[in-house]
């Protein structure tokens, strides 16, 4: 061979032999990278493995002194006047589970959300939790449509808690059971609500009242249920599912129904009747697939949905349609036959 060619042999060897080094440098670059993609990959994963939890807290009352003081509520604290003995005590009481609970979430690896609105939406979280009482679970739930709920009483002392599946103390092992899917439920029925035909909510779980705007006033209104229309003078009238059972509707003349009833109950405040009739529609079951139409004959009615905060003003002639919701509310730590003391009407079952 010719010294040319041993050249140029030579040099396409060479050429071959640092393009073989070229790929190697490249594949061991990628290899390298490969492990730091899969951290990222396995990160991510865990991540969206986490539950989120949507965490709702109450604000209370020593709160809402300390963000707005007032002279009266300041005088009455210094003088320790028992209208305002509990404020203080009820609020550390209070705080301490709001910490117990957001520590156990984060323990149990729980991406907590905290909820700083009152409406707000459920979907998309693993589970809603409440720290609070009845009225926070109560404004919570009407955010809520299939989201289990678990319901903490964060200040036992001095608050009822009928629906709370939890206390302070104890909820380390109740929210890790709630995560886990092994925690006990109850499916509540709730009740839909109509104005003139427009639905104001599908997630009433306590009760409605309708009354005139001032309680010291007739309310007077026509009551249909049935082939019965009934014109009625009274305080005004209550109507709920089973769950409101036990409070308003107890207090007002009603029967206490089984927890997991689908029956609704209305009660009529306070009737009117100066012959001793009594109106034939002052007490009532209403069964699934039944409503009850209220129309209201005075201007100044008024419409509230589970408690004082959701008020719908009501005018003559307004109509209200009444019956059982097809969005039922999943609350955890809740066993169905749960009840205080009273005994359940056997004829309300």
């Amino acid at each position: 061979m010719k010294s040319g060619e041993k050249a140029s042999q030579a040099s396409r060897q060479a050429s071959q032999a640092s393009r073989q080094a070229s790929q190697a440098s490249r594949q061991a670059s990628q290899a390298s990278k490969k492990p730091a993609a899969t951290d990222r990959s396995r990160a991510s994963r865990r991540a969206s493995d986490r539950p989120r939890v949507a965490l709702v807290v109450k604000r209370t009352s020593w709160d809402r002194f300390q963000k707005k003081p007032t002279d009266r509520l300041r005088r009455l604290i210094e003088k320790n006047d028992p209208t305002a003995a509990n404020i203080r005590s009820a609020h550390d009481e209070h705080t301490a589970t709001v910490h117990e609970v957001t520590a156990a979430l984060e323990e149990l690896g729980a991406e907590v959300v905290r909820i700083a609105t009152r409406a707000f939406d459920a979907q998309g979280f693993s589970l809603v939790v409440t720290v609070g009482g009845d009225g926070t679970l109560l404004r919570a739930s009407h955010s809520v449509d299939r989201v289990p709920v678990l319901a903490v009483n964060s200040a036992p002392s001095s608050s009822v808690g009928f629906f709370c599946g939890a206390r302070a103390a104890e909820a380390k092992g109740v929210v890790a059971a709630a995560l886990a899917g092994t925690l006990g439920s109850v499916r509540l029925c709730r009740m839909r609500v109509r104005l003139n035909g427009t639905v104001l909510s599908q997630r009433v779980l306590n009760d409605v009242l309708f009354c005139h705007a001032s309680p010291a006033a007739t309310s007077r209104y026509l009551l249909e249920y049935g082939t019965i229309v009934e014109e009625q003078k009274s305080s005004g009238l209550w109507m709920g599912p089973a769950a409101g059972s036990t409070a308003a509707q107890r207090s007002a003349g009603g029967s206490v129904l089984p927890l997991t009833s689908e029956r609704l109950q209305l009660v009529v405040r306070e009737p009117y009747t100066p012959r001793g009739e009594r109106y034939r529609l002052q007490h009532l079951f209403v069964e699934p697939g039944e409503r009850v139409l209220v129309r209201a004959k005075s201007h100044q009615m008024r419409l509230y949905l589970d408690g004082p905060d959701q008020l719908v003003r009501v005018g003559l002639g307004d109509r209200i349609e009444l019956s059982l919701s097809r969005e039922p509310l999943t609350l955890l730590g809740i066993a169905p036959e749960r009840r205080w003391d009273w005994p359940i009407d056997k004829d309300a079952e």
